[in-house]
């Protein structure tokens, strides 16, 4: 982790006095605290030696701050300087940066998701069509065991009106990540294991499915995740249309298609 001398960093805050510096220091432990972070992870204390003139030298006081350390420190100094000031506006610029790449990784591994899971629906529909789900309305039946396995009995319509969601929209493009993943995970599994055991009718490859998205429910469960629990997420339209509006990547640019 990197490190700098709050002896250094005081007089670039606009700071002559030790003294009044050192009580900046202290209100920002004291903040770090409250926000449950270890002030001795982002401030060490030190000493230093000085010249203090004529040669001579005297040890002092001094910490080592982090990065995070001197976000604190200057949120906490006097505004009025400004020094301060720039620093404060700096930092809020930074903070503001680091939201917005943040909000982009979560929205990116969200349709990566959604995407990932239309492949594993593709699939599985082939899988099955060939051992003896052909109709439409049979298929959606299918579906809805999964559903009803994964969420506790709870069937595709009755999410979608707990959720506020419009009964022509698919379920899964107000999904959690976590519930993306979830339903390709019990999918992959279960076009797995109707190919390898060479599964056939229709009885039996909804059983499947259901003990697939049973046993995928259960490690959710364990983990502290009730899926039917999970509040729904923004419209993955809406999340596609805005990221539209930042220049995609080439890995990006399918996602967005």
């Amino acid at each position: 982790m990197e490190f700098w001398s709050a002896r250094e960093l005081m007089g670039l805050l606009g700071y002559q006095r030790w003294e009044s510096f050192s009580e900046v220091i202290k209100k920002a432990m004291v903040a770090s605290n409250l926000l449950d972070i270890k002030p001795k992870e982002h401030f060490r204390e030190t000493t230093k030696m000085i010249v203090i003139g004529r040669g001579a030298k005297r040890l002092v006081d001094d910490y080592y701050l982090s990065r995070y350390a001197c976000y604190i420190v200057a949120q906490n100094g006097d505004a009025t300087k400004e020094p301060i000031a720039a620093a404060q506006a700096y930092f809020a610029v930074q903070t503001r940066r680091q939201e917005v790449g943040d909000l982009a990784l979560v929205e990116t591994a969200r349709l990566e998701a959604r995407e990932k899971l239309k492949e594993t629906e593709e699939k599985i529909e082939r899988v099955v069509y060939k051992r003896g789900i052909r109709l439409p309305v049979e298929f959606a039946t299918f579906k809805d065991k999964h559903i009803q396995g994964l969420y506790g009995g709870l069937k595709t319509n009755d999410l979608k009106q707990i959720r506020s969601i419009p009964k022509k929209r698919a379920l899964a493009d107000f999904d959690s990540h976590v519930e993306l993943k979830a339903k390709d995970l019990a999918l992959a599994m279960t076009t797995h294991n109707i190919v390898g055991k060479n599964i056939q009718g229709k009885s039996l490859m909804e059983r499947e499915v259901v003990d697939n998205s049973i046993a995928t429910r259960n490690a959710l469960l364990d983990r502290g995740i009730v899926p039917e629990s999970l509040p729904p997420q923004e419209d993955i339209k809406k999340v596609k249309k805005r990221r539209r509006k930042v220049l995609p990547s080439v890995s990006q640019a399918r996602l967005l298609e």
